[in-house]
């Protein structure tokens, strides 16, 4: 799992570096339609490991663990567990840091290795002199933590968080390489601040960067955004990047998925070594999209479609479509019926997604006809007064169009609606609810959006 990736990889067209993950799409399938169900690290990621929506979790915020909630509920990794695998996690797959517990002990065979830590307390250690930080134009932003916003110095891998994940990922298959594992490996990466090693900046000449559009989108509603507050700050101190300031953030956000696929690569080259490639299923994805100042918004929160869409490559032993690439949606709750199916273990009861092992065998395939995403406002409302939302996002993508209607969290009253037709916007730059090109195809979209999120009786 990577954090905070949106479908930024080379395999996806995009200019970043990314040989080893491009590698990876040409052994499996690449789902060009996958979908996060909420855009921020806990609820997204407590969803897909436990198989189950937010709204049935009830979890929408990063402070609260998903077993204060539901305490027995049964994740991916403890029903490999009960079902003959020793499973291993390295680095972050549960958001551990704002809860009162940490990590999920049962799901594991050993103890989990740098899952619970801090993005911002990712400063490099080195054992000599620390090289000089070569990115300067944002020292003035405020500080992500301990580190600065942006961080470019001339370090080995492992003086970050995902080259130390890396390299234990790869010592740990070692160690079960003879028996069936379940091994979950969390790359911290690209999400802030941005500090990949300084190789990895210099993959990339930051004025030959797609240029960004920062416009919102014509006829958005207010309630649409949010304040980016995770990287310019709390509003009172806000400082808006000059122009310079924005291309080295993104220059950084570049430089931090190339370094995540580097060490990508490293596991990949373990897992051959050992001679388990041709037995052992490989998956990765990322928990929720990201904005570098599109729409005029900077990390997660929303329900626009670079929040929403992720990232997601299966890549089973023998693909029967190897290099395949579908436009079957997909959604992180399928992963676990998905996983299951693919190593034969049987289907957990409960689960609200499906497996995407039809499309595996054939990539004309479809299991579900839409998406469906969330995000409450406000974007965090576990740190307001208030203590839950006041209003909810709820979304559905379909083949043609995403469309979004805001709720009163109280009393499911709509607040306001938006969309966006995929036909002839894919930037989402046109919020066109008011002249729908397809007024059939909206009205289907609505009816999947109410049949997923039943309006609540005013």
């Amino acid at each position: 799992m990577a954090d905070d990736l949106r479908a930024e990889l080379g395999c996806y067209g995009s200019v970043a570096v990314t040989p080893n993950l491009d590698a990876l799409s040409r052994r499996g399938t690449l789902f060009q339609r996958a979908y996060c169900q909420q855009a921020v690290c806990n609820p997204s990621r407590s969803s897909m490991l436990t198989g189950l929506r937010p709204g049935t979790l009830g979890l929408h915020v990063n402070g609260v663990h998903f077993r204060e909630l539901r305490p027995d509920v049964t994740t991916l990794p403890l029903w490999m567990k009960k079902h003959g695998y020793t499973t291993r996690c390295v680095g972050k797959i549960f958001h551990n840091w704002h809860t009162k517990e940490h990590g999920d002990p049962r799901s594991w065979s050993a103890p989990e290795f740098l899952h619970y830590a801090n993005h911002g307390d990712d400063v490099p250690l080195t054992s000599g002199a620390l090289p000089p930080n070569l990115a300067t134009l944002s020292s003035n932003l405020r500080q992500y933590g301990k580190a600065p916003m942006c961080e470019c110095r001339d370090v080995q891998d492992e003086a970050y968080y995902d080259g130390r994940v890396a390299a234990e990922t790869v010592r740990v298959l070692g160690e079960v390489k003879d028996q069936p594992f379940f091994l979950a490996v969390g790359f911290w990466k690209p999400h802030a601040p941005f500090n990949a090693p300084k190789k990895y900046w210099d993959m990339y000449e930051r004025d030959k960067l797609p240029p960004l559009n920062a416009d919102r989108p014509a006829q958005a509603p207010e309630i649409a955004f949010h304040q980016s507050t995770e990287i310019l700050g709390p509003p009172e101190n806000q400082k808006q990047p000059t122009p310079e300031q924005v291309a080295e953030m993104r220059h950084g956000y570049f430089a931090g998925i190339s370094y995540m696929d580097a060490q990508v690569g490293k596991v990949t080259a373990a897992i051959e070594k050992h001679g388990l490639l041709d037995s052992t299923v490989i998956v990765f994805w990322g928990d929720h999209g990201y904005h570098i100042g599109e729409h005029g918004l900077w990390a997660k929160t929303s329900n626009f479609e670079l929040d929403a869409r992720v990232p997601l490559i299966i890549a089973p032993p023998q693909a029967k479509h190897a290099g395949a690439k579908t436009d079957a949606f997909a959604e992180m709750i399928d992963l676990f019926p998905t996983i299951t199916a693919l190593c034969a273990v049987p289907t957990a009861p409960g689960l609200e997604g499906v497996s995407l092992v039809p499309v595996l065998d054939d990539p004309q395939a479809k299991v579900k006809k839409a998406a469906f995403t969330q995000h409450p406002r406000p974007a965090y409302p576990d740190r307001t007064k208030r203590g839950r939302p006041e209003a909810m996002g709820v979304s559905v993508r379909t083949a043609t169009l995403r469309y979004t209607e805001w709720r009163n969290y109280d009393t499911g009253a709509v607040l306001a609606r938006e969309l966006y037709d995929h036909t002839r916007d894919e930037a989402e730059l046109n919020n066109v609810i008011d002249h729908p090109s397809d007024p059939a195809a909206l009205e289907a979209a609505r009816r999947l959006l109410n049949d997923q999120f039943p309006a609540k009786p005013q």
